[in-house]
């Protein structure tokens, strides 16, 4: 006898309350009973509800069950969860019947729902005008979850973002403070799940309450991308009139006030849509019957209804796609569950507040996957492979490494009944085309899979059956004909599957496509293919053979490794050429390589590499880094900056580049701790922050400290002024281990450098390499340099480069570089403001001092005069000379001939405009010869 035969002769709504879910309990067969005690437990811990006690739960029969439901649930509330549970278990008929007779028990209720009523009555006197269409919402979305998912939602977290959203939501379209606009457009962005249609979703329904934009819209209208999808040709009032009550009159009546609609476009990303009309060519009517991505493209670029506003949601991998489409735009980005939340929902989660610390610590270790718990979804996916692990005694440390090892725990699991059985695993056919799928949905940024998607990839309606009974798919009980993963990182995971199965299966049953080149997938970077990113360290991950091993009993299918030798053939390539230069590649191939846990197999990977450049942003950076680093046994360089302040308080390594990592005089403080107390940190380069007179004060102060053993100190374009060189002279005189300082593009002036002058005057100054270019300076500060060059036995080298010297100041220095007392050998001069009267100066220094090897005088307008004088000097026997900067093409030919003749003379003379490869890390023009 069915459920509704019992219950068609009741009329009394307490007996539905009473017996009514004991009824539809008994309908579950014995598995189906356990699955829904699963997701009550993780249902049940909502922080808003009461807690059932699990260990009840577990051992309860279908009657103790109901009264637990009843006793723990207030009102109608077990009726809420039992639907949404049915739902998630894709008991489609169960859902329907039961939601069915809610209502007519509902219309059934007796005089005491007058109250209710009467509520209702004063509710649409205060709605007034659309009341039907408002009531129509409420209806549709008080009733429409978001899309179910077979994996569970513990607490349901997505209610407490959404009302933690309600805020964000109250301030979309606040007026601009800059601009005192009001935003027309409004993008919100964010990851998969992190609750984007959750939050447009409860706009509408606060809306259409009352509660919500009631004076700034007077219609809303919903869009959602699946069904958008499904549709041909229409025009755009028809596609809006879905929800439009006939009792409301004709809609065509409030299309003349655009300026009071809101359309809420759902899920941009899931359009399958290019937008490549011309805007010429779109349609401004719309009462007109047009192609429906015709009429989305209009409405986008604000050529149907201009007037209006938008509020689009979008995954932020479709941002690109979305943005030369509007006009203006307003962007938010919804990050998920912050980290309290995320520590609550862990804390939640776990019964044993013991176990939940250990999880939480493991997860905090682990950047990328605390990171991933932002999604509700997915902390849910961790949290239970963990327990998981745990209940069989395994090592969770161990699954927490990575991604890869803890998605691989949980997708084994998903094929293994409690009582360790394997459910009807797919077959290798089912498995490939389901890879296939995967892979080419994520290159596609394709995550929703309609009936004709499948069929080209030959899955039939029972193969889609097997993975739907698993929980890999799931079908959208909202939008006919929607199938997706119940994840992107599951299908990520499935996506990386395929290239590990793709040899063993040999050629696919689709015609060979781009995306299956394993090269392609090589060679992606986050900047250019971030939706990729997570399938590449998935594919890595899979290179461990215990990984492979563990998949391989899952699926009863072989996996071939021979990929690993493609990938070792790739690095052996690529190595040889400078894509591992930038400090992007190479942290994604850290990434992926620490990903394998395969030591042996990133031996081999890293022996291709000889120079690395990685910019530390966080933690996982470092871990990663220091993990395949220690493999690197052919690395001949390596430069490392630091980019986050807090990181400051790690280990440096003795030579150590934070340059452009955003360092203010905030993070000076946990630096100059480092320079005294770390006993390896030797160069340090702080180039291009913005330190300023303060923050250099505190770096000062901690080179007067005689445990600071810095020898190298680079202070390139940090925003100090002259005040600063005061402080520097008194850290200077007690300093005696730094020999090289790049004070260069900073605002000393003449000033400044006078003060440090009376130090490195001194003879107790250790300084060797002074570095002053861009400070600056005029030939008012030459006599104290002059000072410092004749009294400083130390000082070798000097680059005054693009300051204005002029003819007069270094007429001073030359007299300085002719005193026998002088150990200048390098000289810079580049843009100094010289002409052909300072050559004759020059040409006698170059013949009588011996220690000068290198000099530069590029961008200097000597003139074919100021050559000839220059070459006496150089033709003298007693020049030693090295290196000449000097562009020899920007003189005539008379001059030309005579550096010729020079080079000629002394062929051991380089003359050379500049470098292009010179050394970063020291700037140095003459460091490239």
């Amino acid at each position: 006898m069915k459920t509704w035969d019992k219950m068609t002769d009741l009329s009394s709504s307490s007996f539905f309350s009473d017996f009514g879910l004991l009824l539809y309990l008994e309908e579950l067969n014995k598995e189906e009973l356990k699955k829904f005690k699963l997701l009550l437990k993780n249902e049940a811990m909502d922080a808003g509800d009461c807690l059932i006690p699990w260990a009840e739960v577990k051992k309860a029969k279908r009657e103790d069950l109901a009264n637990l439901m009843k006793k723990h649930y207030s009102g109608e509330q077990a009726w809420d969860v039992a639907l949404k549970l049915f739902g998630k278990m894709n008991l489609k008929d169960l859902y329907e019947r039961a939601k069915a007779e809610i209502n007519w028990a509902a219309q059934t209720m007796g005089p005491d729902n007058t109250r209710a009523r009467e509520a209702q009555e004063d509710q649409e006197t205060v709605l007034g005008d659309g009341t039907e269409y408002r009531i129509q919402i409420q209806e549709k979305f008080s009733f429409m979850r978001n899309r179910k998912c077979l994996l569970g939602e513990p607490k349901d977290f997505r209610h407490e973002i959404a009302e933690e959203g309600g805020k964000l939501l109250e301030q979309l379209f606040d007026v601009d403070v800059k601009t005192g606009e009001q935003p027309q457009t409004v993008v919100l962005q964010g990851a998969a799940g992190v609750g984007k249609t959750t939050l447009v979703r409860k706009a509408l329904l606060d809306w259409a309450q009352g509660n919500l934009y009631h004076e700034k819209f007077t219609y809303i209208f919903y869009l959602n991308a699946r069904e958008i999808n499904q549709l041909r040709e229409k025009s755009f009032v028809q596609m809006i009139s879905k929800d439009w009550p006939s009792t409301e009159g004709p809609i065509e009546r409030i299309m003349s006030q655009p300026n009071s609609l809101l359309f809420i476009i759902d899920s941009f990303d899931e359009l399958n849509f290019a937008f490549e009309e011309p805007e010429f060519a779109l349609c401004e009517d719309w009462t007109q019957v047009h192609p429906v991505s015709f009429l989305m493209s209009s409405l986008l670029r604000k050529v149907m209804l201009p007037e209006s506003s938008l509020l689009v949601t979008t995954r932020l991998t479709a941002c690109k796609k979305l943005k030369p489409l509007l006009k203006s735009q307003h962007s938010v980005e919804l990050l998920g569950m912050s980290e309290d939340t995320r520590e609550k929902y862990i804390y939640l989660f776990f019964e044993d507040k013991k176990l939940a610390l250990q999880v939480l610590d493991l997860l905090r270790n682990n950047e990328m996957l605390f990171s991933m718990c932002k999604v509700p979804l997915v902390c849910w996916v961790i949290c239970t492979c963990l327990e998981q692990q745990m209940e069989k005694g395994g090592d969770i440390r161990l699954t927490c490494k990575t991604t890869t090892a803890l998605f691989t725990c949980y997708i084994s699991s998903l094929f293994t009944q409690v009582d360790g059985s394997c459910t009807n695993l797919p077959n290798q056919t089912q498995l490939k085309r389901l890879c296939h799928l995967a892979a080419k949905g994520v290159w596609t940024m394709t995550h929703v899979f309609y009936r004709e998607n499948l069929r080209k990839h030959g899955l039939t309606k029972s193969d889609v059956s097997v993975f739907l009974d698993i929980n890999i798919l799931q079908k959208d009980i909202e939008y006919e004909n929607c199938y997706e993963f119940t994840h992107l990182h599951i299908q990520e995971f499935f996506a990386a599957m395929f290239y590990m199965l793709k040899d063993s299966w040999g050629t696919t049953d689709c015609s060979s496509q781009s995306f299956e080149d394993l090269k392609l997938l090589l060679e992606s970077n986050s900047l250019r293919d971030p939706h990729i990113m997570q399938m590449k360290y998935f594919l890595f991950g899979l290179l461990n053979e215990d990984r492979v091993k563990q998949l391989e009993e899952t699926f009863n299918c072989k996996m071939s490794l021979e990929i690993k030798w493609k990938i070792l053939q790739w690095m052996k390539i690529l190595g040889k050429s400078d894509y591992f230069s930038s400090q992007l590649q190479c942290l994604e191939l850290f990434h992926c390589l620490y990903e394998t846990q395969d030591e042996a197999f990133i031996s081999q990977a890293m022996r291709y590499l000889q120079k690395v450049v990685i910019n530390i942003y966080g933690k996982i950076h470092l871990l990663v880094s220091s993990f395949c680093l220690k493999h690197c046994q052919g690395l001949q360089t390596i430069k490392l900056s630091v980019v986050f302040e807090k990181m400051l308080n790690l280990s440096l390594p003795a030579e150590t580049c934070l340059e452009s990592c955003g360092l203010t005089v905030a993070g000076c403080q946990d630096l100059s701790l480092a320079l005294t107390s770390n006993k390896k940190l030797t160069h340090l380069c702080l180039a291009d922050n913005n330190l300023g007179d303060d923050g250099l004060k505190l770096v000062s102060d901690a080179l007067k400290d005689p445990q600071c053993i810095l020898q190298s100190l680079v202070l390139r374009r940090c925003h100090f002024t002259s005040l600063s060189g005061e402080h520097l002279s008194s850290s200077l005189l007690h300093n005696k281990s730094l020999t090289h300082l790049d004070l260069g593009s900073n605002w000393l002036q003449d000033e400044g450098v006078k003060l440090l002058c009376d130090v490195f005057r001194h003879p107790s100054c250790n300084l060797q390499d002074l570095e002053l270019m861009g400070c600056v300076l005029t030939s008012a500060c030459c006599q104290d340099l002059a000072s410092a060059i004749l009294n400083n036995p130390n000082l070798r080298s000097l680059d005054l480069g693009n300051n204005d010297l002029q003819d007069d100041g270094v007429k001073i220095l030359y007299e300085a570089l002719r005193h026998p007392n002088c150990n200048i050998q390098k000289l810079g001069l580049a843009y100094c403001g010289l002409t052909s009267f300072c050559c004759q100066d020059l040409s006698s220094t170059l013949s009588s001092n011996q220690r000068l090897i290198k000099i530069n005088l590029t961008q200097n307008t000597l003139g074919c005069e100021g050559i000839m004088k220059l070459c006496e000097g150089l033709m003298s026997p007693e020049c030693k000379l090295q290196v000449l900067g000097l562009c020899k093409e920007a003189f005539d030919a008379e001059a030309q001939k005579l550096l010729e003749a020079v080079q000629v003379s002394n062929p051991h003379l380089v003359i050379k405009q500049d470098c292009n490869d010179h050394n970063e890390e020291d700037g140095s023009w003459w460091q490239c010869f």
